[in-house]
């Protein structure tokens, strides 16, 4: 056996050499827990401004909204923005911007409801509409859960469907589970809505205006030459008889491989709009839960902005072959789950796919 005895020049070799292995360790493992610090989605509940702000490394990304119903009719998500934060949500009527649409007051953000609800329409109701007798409203009723994460957080709420401008009798209880992911240059939110009726049936009247949707910018509009009215940044309205489509960019494609305007009351896993904003691809694609009724769902898509996904309305979209009149018992519950994913930059079909197949599979 070869004895080897360590001098005093050895031993500080030795220190050195662990000293430097320390200080590299240190280095790499700063570097890995800083990287981990990243995508970091915290929820902060302001009261006082009726929202829940959802921030992604400190910014924005979108605020759970909940006035009172003198001001909006239903919680919604407003604004939405991309990792870029860059604003893909039209503005109107809360946060108007030149350039924007004032048509359908009650288009904000990202919301669900239906349009026929035992007679009641909860989809078009707004402080714009004189008589409100016939329309319902989506009361928050609380802040059930909130969790924030790296790369995923959670927020849980509830809501009261209320007939006669919510004034009248509670027809349903809506819990609501939004999930929110972030990761690099994309961000996702699912929403889980689980809706419980009363004490009667409920009756969703096969109609075109529901169920899940977003209303975007001007810029991901499809162009159009048709006349509208649009409003500065004063709010001011001005009649235009031919629309001004620079920088409007908006274009639909869905799993089926349907493209631009028609895709309106086609059906479809998901649906994809892609166009620019001042440069910025930007992709926003809703996907739909193969647990939802009528699964794939219809695609409510118009070129002027709205963006909805409609599984209960048949009859409109399949020109009067089919009609569903979907009903629940007293009692009885239906959940709704869709993902939208917001990418900054272009997402190919493989992607959506995957993110599809990955929804489907995902314990909601």
């Amino acid at each position: 056996m070869v004895k080897y005895t360590l001098n005093p020049n050895d031993k500080t070799y030795i220190m050195k050499t662990l000293i430097i292995t320390f200080f590299i360790s240190f280095l790499l493992t700063g570097q890995t827990f800083a990287q981990s610090k990243k995508d970091r989605i915290q929820l902060m509940i302001k009261d006082k401004e009726h929202k829940v702000d959802i921030l992604v490394d400190g910014k924005l990304f979108t605020s759970y909204f909940y006035p009172s119903d003198s001001i909006l009719k239903k919680p919604v998500l407003f604004p939405i923005l991309t990792s870029k934060g860059t604003t893909i949500t039209r503005g109107y009527p809360f946060a108007t911007r030149a350039g924007e649409r004032v048509d359908h007051p009650h288009h904000v953000g990202m919301w669900l409801n239906y349009e026929s609800v035992n007679g009641f329409d909860f989809w078009n109701n707004s402080t714009a509409i004189k008589d409100r007798t016939k329309y319902g409203t989506i009361k928050h009723t609380g802040i059930v859960e909130t969790n924030g994460g790296f790369k995923k957080a959670n927020l849980a709420v509830k809501a009261d469907w209320i007939d006669t401008d919510g004034k009248g009798k509670t027809l349903l209880k809506e819990t609501t589970n939004y999930v929110f992911h972030a990761k690099g240059n994309q961000r996702i939110i699912d929403r889980i809505t689980t809706l419980t009726a009363q004490n009667e049936e409920v009756s969703f009247k096969d109609v075109k205006d529901g169920m899940f949707a977003i209303r975007l910018a001007r810029e991901l509009e499809h162009p159009s030459d048709k006349p509208d009215i649009f409003v500065d940044a004063n709010g001011i309205e001005t009649k235009v008889d031919k629309l001004d489509n620079t920088g409007i960019t908006g274009n639909y494609h869905t799993s089926e491989g349907i493209n631009g305007e028609g895709t309106w009351s086609t059906r479809g896993k998901w649906n994809n709009l892609s166009g620019k904003i001042k440069g910025e691809d930007i992709s926003v694609a809703i996907i739909d839960h193969p647990s939802n009724i009528n699964y794939p769902t219809y695609w409510h898509a118009r070129g002027y902005g709205l963006f909805a996904a409609n599984p209960l309305g048949e009859k409109v979209f399949s020109k009067d072959k089919k009609e569903l009149n979907f009903k629940l018992a007293p009692n009885q519950s239906v959940t709704f789950k869709y993902r939208t994913v917001i990418t900054s930059g272009k997402v190919s079909d493989e992607t959506l796919n995957k993110l599809t197949e990955d929804f489907a599979k995902s314990k909601l």
